[in-house]
C-alpha cells in the first residue's frame, strides 16, 4: 500500500512541476459559473424586490424574457463562431488565389520573355535571309555574266582555231 501511495504522490508532484497551474481550468469554470451564479441571483433579488406585477410585466414574463434572451445570446454566439469560421475559409481561398495569380503572371512574364526572344530571334533571321537573297541575286548575275564571257570565250576561240 505504501508502494502506491509514493507512486501516487511521485506522479502528482510530476504533474504540478511539469505544469506551472494545474487547476486553472477548473477555477476558471468555477469562477465563470460563480459569476453567473451572482448575476442571476441579483436579478432574482432585483425581481422579488419590485412587486409581483410592475407596469403589466409579471414575474413569468421575467422570467421567460430572460430564457428567451439566453437562447438568443446562444444562438448569436454560435451564428458568429460559424461565420468566424466561413471568414477563416475565405481568407484561406483568398491566399490561395492570390498565390495562383501570382504564379500564373509570372508564367506570364515568363511567355513574355521568350515571345520577345523569338521575335528578335525571328527578326534577326529575317534579316539575314533577305542580306543571303540580296548576295545570292548579285551571286547569280555575276555568275550569269561569267557564263556569258565564257561562252562568248569558247565561240572567240573556236573562232581563232578555224582560222
Amino acid at each position: 500500500m505504501e508502494n502506491w501511495r509514493c507512486h501516487v504522490r511521485a506522479e502528482l508532484i510530476r504533474r504540478d512541476g511539469s505544469q506551472k497551474d494545474p487547476y486553472a481550468g477548473v477555477f476558471r469554470s468555477l469562477f465563470q459559473l460563480q459569476d453567473q451564479c451572482e448575476i442571476r441571483q441579483h436579478i432574482w433579488e432585483d425581481v422579488q424586490s419590485q412587486s409581483l406585477e410592475q407596469d403589466g410585466i409579471t414575474f413569468v414574463d421575467l422570467h421567460r424574457w430572460l430564457r428567451e434572451s439566453e437562447h438568443l445570446s446562444k444562438k448569436l454566439s454560435q451564428t458568429v463562431s460559424d461565420l468566424t469560421c466561413v471568414l477563416y475559409f475565405k481568407e484561406a481561398e483568398i491566399q490561395y488565389w492570390q498565390s495562383q495569380v501570382c504564379r500564373y503572371r509570372q508564367e506570364a512574364l515568363s511567355l513574355a520573355r521568350g515571345s520577345n526572344t523569338m521575335r528578335a530571334t525571328l527578326n534577326q533571321l529575317e534579316f539575314t535571309v533577305e542580306r543571303q537573297a540580296k548576295e545570292l541575286a548579285a551571286l547569280q548575275k555575276e555568275h550569269t555574266r561569267l557564263r556569258e564571257g565564257m561562252v562568248e570565250a569558247w565561240k572567240e576561240k573556236g573562232e581563232l582555231l578555224q582560222r
